[in-house]
């Protein structure tokens, strides 16, 4: 991969001498109070009771206090990733880890992508632990969510006493979704030059892959982020292949299916690749549920309303971007079923 880079045409927005982040611009907002506030939180079932730090800082000082927060962090950790998403049914996608990572290879992994992270409002990130209880979690407004067990409160306030940071009655004023889209607007962050140029998929794809993390769905359901039940919806998924004579070439096959669940989304994966044993499967690089209204011109003709799981269309690119119009298997064309 490409390294990533930050595009350098932008300015960075500063409200009464708070520095914000380059992928937020502020609206009508007032700069918020720098410190940190502090609430306790119950714990249900068998987890503890904790203290929730959140601090605000401007931009400048933000890195310093993260990397201080990290060292609070045991052996082994869980990363998280959270980040807006394509999909039609929901705001947001949450990766997270099933297995942990050492402490080391999760820093690692943020120091890589520590520009990214910092500077992107699209996306949240941190890690957590479980022995002892610990999370450390930038949103997408950069605020450094703490939660910490009752007995490091002291700690935790004399560390941020460290930075001249005090306890404040709020940080951020109090706003609901629609206000906060008005009072802080997104913009892109990296330097996209040509199409080989690392974007925001291909980042979180490789902190998938150093941290160890997938996507927090129930694979057997399908709902919105109400919770309320779809059905069969449309779906679209980037798939990375390789040819299995040259490891060196490779694909994107993009596969247009009508699926149940992510479970069956990727069942249907599996059959549509099936019939090419040229090619091999190596992962899923993106994978959304998609309004009918969104579907590709070549799916003009698909009834808005399906009665079963089938694949619609599959086509494929060939590494290094050179186009082509027949499938790994050396048919032309898609799927057509209905």
């Amino acid at each position: 991969m490409r390294p990533f880079s930050l595009r350098s045409n932008l300015k960075r927005a500063v409200i009464d001498g708070f520095m914000l982040p380059l992928g937020l611009v502020p609206g009508d907002i007032q700069a918020p109070n720098q410190g940190y506030t502090v609430d306790y939180t119950p714990g249900e079932d068998d987890e503890p009771d904790t203290y929730l730090f959140h601090v605000v800082v401007s931009h400048e000082r933000l890195g310093r206090i993260i990397d201080r927060a990290f060292s609070l962090l045991p052996e082994e950790v869980y990363g998280i990733v959270e980040i807006g998403s394509r999909d039609a049914y929901r705001t947001a996608d949450v990766y997270m880890a099933q297995e942990p990572v050492s402490v080391r290879e999760f820093r690692a992994g943020w120091k890589r992508y520590e520009a990214f992270l910092l500077e992107d409002g699209s996306i949240a990130a941190g890690a957590n632990s479980e022995e002892p209880f610990l999370e450390v979690f930038l949103d997408q407004w950069k605020g450094l969510s703490l939660h910490v067990p009752l007995s490091m409160r002291d700690q935790i306030e004399e560390m941020l006493a460290g930075f001249g940071l005090t306890e404040v009655p709020s940080t951020w004023p109090a706003m609901d979704d629609q206000a906060s889209e008005k009072a802080l607007r997104l913009r892109p962050v990296l330097s996209l030059e040509d199409e080989y140029s690392p974007d925001v998929d291909e980042l979180l794809l490789q902190l998938r892959h150093a941290w160890k993390l997938e996507l927090n769905v129930d694979p057997d359901t399908n709902v919105d982020e109400a919770g309320r039940t779809l059905g069969l919806t449309l779906w679209h998924a980037l798939v990375i292949i390789e040819s299995v004579e040259d490891p060196d070439a490779g694909a994107y096959v993009s596969i247009w299916a009508t699926a149940g669940s992510l479970g069956e989304m990727e069942e249907l994966i599996d059959s549509a690749l099936a019939g090419s044993p040229t090619w091999r499967f190596v992962e899923i690089y993106t994978i959304d549920r998609v309004a009918f209204d969104e579907r590709p011109d070549e799916l003009a003709d698909l009834p808005p309303r399906r009665e079963k799981a089938d694949v619609h269309l599959v086509s494929f690119e060939r590494w290094p971007g050179t186009a082509d119009t027949r499938e790994p298997g050396g048919t032309a064309g898609g799927n057509g079923g209905g």
